[in-house]
């Protein structure tokens, strides 16, 4: 039997592994000049950690989310999304301090179960951020232009950035009335579990793709008309800091995010080339998540961004690169050469080359088959006159070109 990679995931070979690589180095090379340090999670948690911070009324617990009791009868998930870890962790280690800042950085795979389609897997990857502590919204401000950053670094300069705040939990309360108001007859033709799950979180209403539910919706109050005067101060400020930082952004009322702990600011990044899917990262504050898993009240912001979304926007615009070609293959010309080339080879290693040879040692023309499959940029040949003269005949894989190099001049040669 013939097994295949499950539904809605992926495998990274070589040819492509290689970008993945840039561009994680890319993103904490960025980070760490605004002090986030990287952090690693568990890749599955106590599924009550997501059900007290996604809700229980969301996609994402209801649907989406693979859980399974193991064998100790323990109630296991695998992450579905990357903040709640790096919150439990932050204070599971008890890195809290009051007055403190505590800024991490990520790279992680997480599990959803959904309909796989281009730019949404079932095992997608994410970098994440997380701010945990400030208050101000230039904490707000800091994760939007990190992002905002990063997608300039990696070739993607186009992007729009989408702002909203859902303020507190005074403006929801209010804004969930005015929502169940007005979208009421659209309700009384909805299943049982759809009016159960618009009663729980009325604000997901928004970010519908469903066409009647979205002309139900014509005409309703935004939510900014009911905003807290914190939350105003607070969205007006974040507003100032971004024009201050030549960020330009788009104030979009439907972006509310699928997820229970946000609050005030969320936001989306959008590029054109990902079609109706449009988004390549989400985010905002979440000021009562940490207070939601047994710590302390906590001020606290952060984002999500698809790795994979970024990798079809870069193929979209011709922006990756061919990956790295490997420096030489050393090829015997003969039996006798053999040591020569061992030795060749690893001294090459040594000076920080990527070299190698044919390991079953087989003949000449074999050999240089396998030097243009390896797609190396040269050929070292050694043989009997080789050995004889002290130097390699290099062979240019592009254009065929021989030249006779010394074995003492060969290293800079290749460089």
């Amino acid at each position: 039997m013939r097994y295949q990679r499950p539904r809605g995931t992926e495998d990274i070979l070589p040819d492509r592994s290689w970008l993945w690589r840039s561009l994680e180095n890319e993103f904490f090379a960025l980070t760490a000049q605004y002090g986030y340090g990287e952090i690693r999670t568990p890749t599955f948690e106590d599924y009550e950690l997501f059900v007290r911070t996604s809700g229980d009324s969301s996609e994402v617990v209801n649907k989406q989310m693979y859980d399974f009791h193991d064998k100790g009868d323990r109630h296991i998930a695998l992450k579905p999304e990357g903040t709640a870890p790096v919150v439990r962790a932050w204070l599971e280690a008890k890195v809290s301090l009051p007055g403190s800042l505590t800024r991490y950085a990520y790279a992680t795979p997480v599990f959803r179960h959904e309909r796989p389609q281009k730019g949404r897997l079932r095992e997608p990857h994410q970098f994440g951020l997380e701010l945990l502590g400030a208050t101000s919204p230039l904490a707000d401000a800091e994760i939007i232009e990190i992002v905002v950053r990063f997608y300039e670094l990696i070739g993607i300069g186009k992007t729009t950035v989408l702002l909203n705040s859902i303020g507190r939990s005074e403006t929801r309360a209010r804004y969930r009335e005015i929502i169940l108001n007005h979208v009421s007859a659209w309700m009384k033709d909805q299943s049982t579990e759809n009016q159960e799950r618009a009663a729980k979180n009325p604000l997901r209403l928004l970010d519908t793709k469903d066409e009647e539910l979205r002309r139900a919706l014509v005409g309703i109050p935004t939510i900014a008309s009911v905003l807290e005067d914190e939350s105003r101060a607070h969205f007006d400020r974040l507003q100032k800091t971004l024009n201050e930082r030549s960020i330009s952004f788009v104030l979009q009322a439907d972006i509310v995010r699928g997820l229970d702990y946000y609050s005030d600011t969320v936001f989306e990044v959008h590029s054109d080339q990902l079609g109706a899917q449009g988004a390549l990262c989400g985010g905002g504050r979440y000021d009562g998540l940490v207070e939601a898993i047994g710590g302390p009240s906590t001020p606290a912001v952060g984002v999500g961004m698809g790795i994979e979304r970024a990798i079809i926007v870069l193929d979209a615009l011709n922006k990756v690169a061919s990956p790295p070609r490997m420096d030489a293959f050393v090829v015997s010309a003969d039996d006798e050469s053999w040591a020569e080339v061992i030795r060749l080879v690893s001294e090459l290693r040594d000076e920080g080359f990527s070299t190698t040879f044919d390991l079953d040692q087989r003949g000449m023309k074999q050999q240089i088959k396998q030097a243009d499959r390896s797609g190396a940029r040269f050929a070292v040949i050694i043989g009997a006159s080789e050995r004889a003269s002290g130097s390699a005949t290099v062979k240019n894989l592009d254009s065929g070109d021989q030249t006779s190099i010394s074995f003492s001049d060969l290293a800079r040669y290749l460089s």
